[in-house]
């Protein structure tokens, strides 16, 4: 047996001289080959993967040839061989594995090229059978990669397609070679990779089990300087790059992403409005507006509150434009994010140093994953509260309450509201009107205290509260919460309804000749 003194050096590069490629995504294989094949790799290679090599004019070796034994059970068995696992094991420094790779015959592997079958999007429908997900399980690429990448001293291994120019820059490099330090972290990538497989499979084989374990394999993205607090050492975990780009400003801090993720949450509900602005500080939105011009978004949204946007951060939902980012570039603004820059504007906003710039590339709903909380001796897991329907579809499932339907400039007002007041912290009152945010009560211990904050913001900011409409997060408790709105001028509200008292509030609002709706259901952010 080998010892520590045996291993390769850090700066050990072994050839690449023979080459196993078996892949379900045969994405950038094929040129993958051909660049191996130039520098002299011999290719093996197993069925599908095979066939598209040899289609491609390129001499590869078939595993059945390899092992001297035909694939069987259906293709269940075809690398599960000593003739494949012994040459991704074999210890190049170990004289005794030499020999017995030359008594059997056998050749070492240098390069296992495998990905595997796509479990994961195989069984995302509940409609898919067990016996499509079972065939879906990949046993032979696993095992090879394992193999490879625990003999990583001396075998590479390449689990992704996105590392294919990579290695072939390395082999360009380093005269055919692979460094040792790439072969370690393309065999962590590998682990990586199929604990996050395995986990898969064991996540599916609970779904019907009363008990089931949360298992989470999220890469690391980032460590970042600092967490919360300067005290508190912070990393983040997951693939950002996938839902923004960051065009300008130094990296994103803890606090930073939080608020990042409130933004990008909060602008999907209006991904399909009018031009939409929304400013937010410490995750709550201060101030929301839609209009038919960005820069008219813009001004409604600032003069809700005129004095939380300071260091706080912008949200659009259409290209920004120089009359929309020279209001913007009036106040010290920590983020900007935008799904777009016209031409001029980021020249003109990169000018202050201590500004990022994101490019917003995807809504943030689109993966499907799950609201992950930490809590004192555990985990919350949660799906998460989708985006409402679209305003044409909006109305569907609310009811009226009062005696007095609302008009429809009062429906168009409470879909903007209801939407705004889902991404304000509990307890949470939004008045609204035009499109836009009067007054904003955000994270009180009562409703009536959000209430009050939310009137008081609208008379600092002069702003009338006659005529518009009030949403609240949940139901109202007591009918002091809408006696008052009624008394600021409030014409229509929208709330879950479900209290025990809501005759109350219903009376109090047919008094008063408010419209009501129930949506029947609360979005609570606590």
């Amino acid at each position: 047996m080998i010892s520590v003194k045996d291993l390769p050096p850090p700066d050990n590069i072994y050839p690449i001289r023979r080459a196993l490629l078996s892949v379900f995504d045969k994405t950038g294989i094929v040129p993958f080959a051909e660049k191996l094949h130039e520098h002299g790799v011999e290719l093996v290679s197993t069925g599908g993967t095979a066939k598209a090599l040899t289609a491609a004019g390129l001499p590869v070796v078939a595993v059945e040839d390899l092992t001297g034994y035909p694939e069987i059970l259906g293709g269940r068995v075809k690398t599960l061989h000593p003739a494949v696992h012994g040459g991704l094991l074999s210890r190049r420094a170990d004289p005794e594995d030499a020999r017995e790779l030359e008594r059997h015959g056998l050749k070492e592997i240098d390069l296992v090229v495998v990905n595997l079958y796509p479990f994961s999007s195989a069984t995302e429908s509940a409609a898919t059978d067990d016996a499509t997900a079972v065939e879906n399980i990949d046993i032979g690429g696993p095992t090879m990669l394992r193999a490879a990448a625990k003999n990583f001293f001396y075998v590479t291994t390449v689990c992704q397609p996105d590392e294919y120019d990579h290695v072939l820059g390395l082999l360009d490099a380093h005269q055919g070679g692979i460094p040792l330090a790439e072969r370690r972290r393309l065999a962590t990538q590998v682990f990586a990779h199929t604990a996050a497989y395995d986990s898969a499979v064991a996540s599916w084989l609970e779904q019907q089990e009363a008990s089931q374990t949360l298992r989470l394999h999220v890469p690391l993205a980032e460590v970042l300087r600092y967490g919360e607090n300067p005290h508190q050492a912070a990393k983040l975990h997951g693939d950002p790059a996938a839902l923004f780009d960051i065009l300008h400003g130094k990296a994103l801090s803890f606090n930073n992403l939080l608020d990042v993720s409130a933004a990008l949450f909060l602008i999907d509900e209006f991904a399909d409005a009018l031009p939409t602005v929304a400013i937010l500080k410490h995750t709550n939105p201060c101030g929301v507006a839609s209009a038919p011009a960005l820069a008219e978004a813009y001004d409604g949204a600032f003069a809700t509150d005129r004095q939380s946007p300071f260091g706080g951060i912008v949200v659009v939902n259409r290209s920004l434009d120089m009359a929309t980012a020279e209001r913007i570039d009036a106040v010290f603004t920590e983020i900007i994010i935008a799904p777009g820059f016209e031409d001029g504007v980021l020249p003109f906003l990169m000018q202050k140093k201590n500004r990022r710039l994101l490019r917003q590339k995807a809504a943030a709903r689109t993966d499907g994953a799950p609201d992950i909380r930490s809590v004192a001796g555990g985990l919350l897991v949660q799906d998460r509260d989708p985006v409402l329907d679209g305003a044409e579809s909006f109305r569907d499932g609310l009811t009226v309450v009062t005696r007095r339907q609302p008009t429809d400039a009062e429906w168009r007002d409470l879909d903007f509201a209801w939407r705004v007041a889902k991404h304000v912290k509990s307890n949470a009152i939004v008045y609204a009107g035009d499109g836009r945010t009067l007054g904003i009560g955000a994270g009180q211990m009562s409703r009536i205290d959000a209430s009050e904050i939310a009137v008081a913001k609208s008379r600092k900011s002069e702003l009338d509260l006659r005529g518009s409409v009030v949403a609240s997060d949940a139901f109202f408790p007591f009918a002091d919460g809408l006696l008052e709105a009624a008394h600021h001028g409030v014409t229509a509200a929208i709330q879950p309804g479900g209290s025990i008292r809501d005759d109350d509030v219903i009376a109090a609002a047919d008094t008063h000749d408010i419209a009501m709706v129930f949506t029947g259901k609360r979005h609570f952010r606590h």
